[in-house]
């Protein structure tokens, strides 16, 4: 292995659950690497900046990495932190997600204080989410609920539900474990109720691509199971061009060898839904989730896509 450096800086967003998946970088870091010294670099994204619309209307996920690809192509940051779920699906000219670690809970999470799961909720309650994903979900499954967007970091979106903004919310379950918020979690929702986005619960980590110390440094810490996972969903969602645009879902599971990958597009308002799945050998990631968005676009994606443009 090449010299490790005395030292590298982690650029990450500054909430609570962004700094939480830096300082867990920087912990696995220190544990294969005590010599080296691992500083963290917290920003403010535009993402960030601009809570008081959706993101799919300001330029969707690309807000939340691009301050912090900014830090790596200037020198000031090393690697960057990101939930991929987060991540474009296309990465600039120039970048590389070295490593993916091994992935925690990708479902997402229904949380009320006063009702015990979706199907309890009556006719016309709130429910706040900041995906069209959930959104398109929710509305095929429950057309009686008022679905509300909702942005902000997960305290301030749990603080908007329990002032009565909301009569539930969906969030990422993991996010919520990370916090050590898993009481507020009344039902976690499986992926054959809301498929979760392309790398949910799955940490990222980006460098530049010509840092080929840093991808050797940071080889420890990919997870090949949740990277093949990931480079298929991610395929399906890129040869759809998935953003936050799109209302679209991909869950890949890794059993002895092979692949299962399960798929969705949706009009916004959850009026038509195409989905499908598709297995195939583990080392074939990204085919299989071109196989899948090939399926997909056979079944009528491809008008979904065009209508949503």
């Amino acid at each position: 292995m090449a010299r490790i450096p005395e030292r590298i800086v982690i650029a990450t967003r500054e909430s609570a659950l962004a700094l939480w998946q830096a300082r867990h970088i920087q912990g696995r870091l220190a544990a294969h690497y005590p010599e080296l010294r691992v500083e963290i670099l917290g920003m403010t994204t535009e993402g960030d900046r601009r809570l008081d619309i959706s993101l799919a209307k300001v330029g969707g996920k690309g807000l939340f990495v691009k301050e912090l690809e900014e830090a790596l192509a200037a020198g000031r940051a090393d690697i960057a932190v990101h939930s991929v779920k987060d991540v474009p699906m296309t990465l600039p000219q120039g970048y590389c997600l070295a490593a993916v670690g091994k992935r925690d809970d990708p479902r997402d999470a229904f949380v009320s204080s006063r009702h015990p799961d979706l199907a309890a909720l009556p006719a016309g309650a709130r429910v706040g989410t900041s995906s069209l994903r959930r959104e398109c979900q929710l509305r095929a499954r429950y057309p009686r609920l008022d679905i509300q967007p909702l942005r902000g970091n997960v305290p301030t979106r749990l603080r908007k539900l329990d002032d009565g903004h909301y009569d539930a919310v969906i969030l990422a379950a993991a996010g919520l474990k990370r916090l050590g918020l898993e009481d507020r979690i009344t039902r976690v929702l499986p992926p054959s109720e809301s498929l979760p986005a392309p790398g949910q619960g799955a940490l990222g980590i980006e460098c530049l691509a010509a840092r080929s110390d840093l991808a050797e440094l940071l080889a420890p810490l990919n997870d090949h199971a949740t990277a093949r996972c990931v480079a298929a969903e991610r395929a399906f969602s890129r040869a759809l061009s998935g953003s936050c645009n799109v209302p679209l879902g991909a869950y890949a599971e890794l059993q002895d060898g092979r692949l299962r990958l399960r798929g969705f597009v949706g009009d916004p308002d959850g009026s038509r839904i195409v989905s499908g799945e598709e297995t195939g050998p583990a080392d074939a990631a990204e085919a299989l989730g071109a196989a899948l968005a090939e399926q997909l676009k056979a079944q009528g994606a491809a008008e979904i896509l065009a209508a949503i443009e």
